[in-house]
């Protein structure tokens, strides 16, 4: 049996830093809370993440903020139609001075990894990064190489301008642990941007954390209390999306092309077990699963033309489905 009140007061201690992180970020990013605990709950569970919103609205300074807070590797690819899998995963080159082949990594050698507008690259440049997501490995050559932890990648995606660009096929979307959708700042919020971004000095980042921390947080992640109920209801909130007929949901039937995967059953106890952790507990409430739901459901349910037709998004079934599965 878990002791509870042990394992809660010791989570509480240890998760500290989380405060830390975040009033430093503060400090740069204004507003823009739910972007800084995705990056946090990608972090703490190895997740990677799909940020969507328009220009400006600071994906790139959260990335960079973030990998200077934690002394850690920082590269940032712009995908452009001409890029190649090897300007992203390296290649072999050959050293006249050597008379034979070396080997050039690529920037995905990195604990963070910025992809700036995936969509923009071919299928050959995504499925390149797509692979090293799921291995944790690249190939080059006849020679492997593992990826440093922590890795993770933030693939960011341009909403307003579809022209020439490559969507992410569904199968590859899935590998994302979170999609985020970012939206404007409040009118308060933007007020403070221009201020600080028309000061004589812009506020510099202080590291405070090392990757070796990170990991060790982790750890103490996966040691966060699931109750079997709470299992049960994250089981209920994918098979609803999978079969709407059985939990009373006949009006999302012909709405849903596919349901999501077993990916998303997984990815939805994990960012639970984070974000109960970002909230200094040490056990996951039905709230923390509602809380992480929408971004880890959002690109893993497929809507019919039906749905499109009637302008009803995936974020309108997962409402639904939430308002109808019983909550332990």
């Amino acid at each position: 049996m878990v002791d509870i009140k042990e394992l809660n007061e010791r989570i509480k201690l240890e998760s500290s830093f989380i405060d830390t992180i975040s009033g430093e970020m503060s400090r740069v990013i204004v507003g823009q809370k739910h972007m800084v605990n995705s990056l946090l709950i990608g972090l703490l569970t190895n997740g990677h993440i799909l940020l969507e919103g328009v220009p400006g609205l600071a994906k790139t300074l959260a990335i960079t903020s973030l990998s200077k807070i934690i002394n850690a590797k920082f590269s940032r690819i712009q995908f452009t139609p001409d890029l190649l899998p090897a300007d992203l995963i390296g290649t072999m080159i050959y050293s006249h001075k050597t008379e034979e082949f070396i080997t050039k990594k690529g920037p995905v050698f990195a604990n963070f990894v910025l992809a700036d507008e995936i969509n923009r690259s071919p299928a050959k440049v995504q499925s390149a990064l797509l692979e090293a997501m799921q291995e944790k490995q690249i190939t080059i050559g006849e020679n492997t190489y593992k990826l440093e932890e922590p890795f993770l990648v933030l693939a960011t995606q341009n909403p307003i301008e579809q022209e020439g660009t490559y969507p992410l096929p569904e199968a590859q979307v899935d590998r994302f642990m979170l999609k985020v959708i970012i939206d404007y700042p409040k009118k308060e919020e933007e007020q403070l941007i221009i201020r600080q971004n028309i000061a004589k000095e812009f506020p510099k980042i202080n590291t405070l954390l090392s990757t070796h921390d990170i990991l060790r947080a982790r750890d103490l992640v996966k040691e966060i209390y699931l109750d079997e109920k709470i299992e049960q209801y994250i089981v209920d909130i994918v098979f609803a999306s999978r079969y709407p007929e059985k939990y009373d949901l006949n009006e999302y039937k012909n709405l849903i092309s596919f349901g999501a995967s077993p990916r998303a059953g997984i990815n939805l106890a994990l960012a639970a077990k984070a974000y109960a952790f970002i909230q200094h507990r040490g056990a996951v409430f039905p709230e923390d699963v509602r809380a992480v739901c929408k971004d880890v459901m959002r690109h893993r349910i497929g809507l019919s033309y039906e749905a499109e037709a009637e302008n009803i998004s995936s974020e309108d079934i997962i409402t639904g489905i939430l308002n109808r599965v019983e909550v332990p």
